[in-house]
């Protein structure tokens, strides 16, 4: 790309700065629905035809689209907009911000503030276990587009582990003492986020976000209990998709809380002040959450979800 000041500016190199699919990336393969990594599924930008001239219009349509896409991500660029009648000149930066916005859409929009939440369902165990605790919940989206779109843009899935009922043992509160270790999960594009600390790790996968899964189960993360008496009590989540990043659909979330423990039932007349249970563990609870790419900073709508379900939910 011989863009430098001087020299005739093409329309092969205007061509390239709106569609480019390699390195350096064009606006509408970051932008646009892209694959991969990449795309936030905007509106593409039109290229011009060989030998034709490159209006202000196709100008204004690159660095408006460049601007918006700046707006979300907190990107700072210096394109700017032109006029009919102004003398064509090189914007010198317009590589390197071009290359710096494909760089913030490729690590997720890390850096965007226009985020809101929505609840995406809630599960809850039927009663009491002691044994294992499995839920599982799915988010869909309308195609890939959409969902790649999802997580590039800044989104992600919150997962929140709780339990249900009054407090009646000690396993009620190492479950509720797990959960609150845990905090909130939140699945972002290339890792995972943990608001909770404590209890004893056993398997960290945060590292992983949606563009390292597949259509088996990883776990997120795993803990388990460091109350003496329950310390092979733990819980986990784990994150899997319908098919690989570039054709999914479809991410399921799935929380399994194991009681291997094993408390003494007290029975009439030895009930006086102890709880008539102990042995059984609290329903849990996963709650998800849609923390979605709004439209107030330079998106041209909304980036959702189209709906929610329950998978599956035991407890025995």
């Amino acid at each position: 790309m011989a863009y430098t000041a001087g020299d005739t500016i093409l329309d092969d190199e205007y061509n390239a700065f709106v569609n480019n699919s390699s390195s350096p990336f064009g606006y509408n393969h970051f932008a646009g629905p892209g694959s991969g990594e990449y795309g936030l599924n905007q509106a593409t930008i039109s290229t011009v035809s060989a030998g034709n001239t490159i209006n202000a219009s196709d100008w204004n349509s690159l660095f408006t689209g460049m601007d918006n896409i700046a707006n979300h991500t907190n990107t700072s660029i210096t394109a700017s907009s032109v006029s009919a009648g102004d003398t064509i000149a090189i914007r010198a930066a317009l590589i390197t911000d071009l290359a710096n916005l494909a760089a913030a859409v490729a690590a997720g929009s890390t850096g965007a503030t226009a985020i809101s939440t929505a609840a995406a369902g809630t599960s809850t165990n039927s009663g009491t276990w002691n044994s294992t605790s499995t839920i599982a919940r799915s988010v869909t989206f309308a195609n890939n587009n959409t969902m790649r779109a999802f997580f590039n843009g800044g989104g992600y899935i919150r997962c929140n582990p709780g339990t249900s009922g009054s407090t009646d043992g000690s396993k009620d509160t190492v479950f509720q003492e797990l959960e609150s270790a845990f905090g909130n999960i939140d699945i972002k594009a290339h890792s995972s986020t943990r608001s909770g600390s404590g209890e004893t790790l056993t398997t960290n996968g945060l590292a992983n976000g949606f563009h390292d899964l597949g259509t088996g189960y990883t776990t997120i993360l795993k803990l388990t209990s460091n109350n003496s008496g329950y310390t092979s009590n733990t819980l986990e989540i784990q994150a899997k998709l319908d098919a690989a990043p570039s054709s999914a659909t479809v991410i399921t979330i799935q929380q399994i809380a194991t009681d291997p423990a094993d408390d003494a039932t007290y029975t009439s007349p030895n009930t006086s002040g102890v709880p008539a249970n102990p042995n059984e563990a609290p329903a849990m609870v996963l709650a998800l959450t849609e923390g979605y790419p709004n439209n107030t900073q330079g998106l041209a709508s909304d980036i959702r979800a189209a709906s929610n379900a329950q998978v599956s939910n035991s407890a025995s």
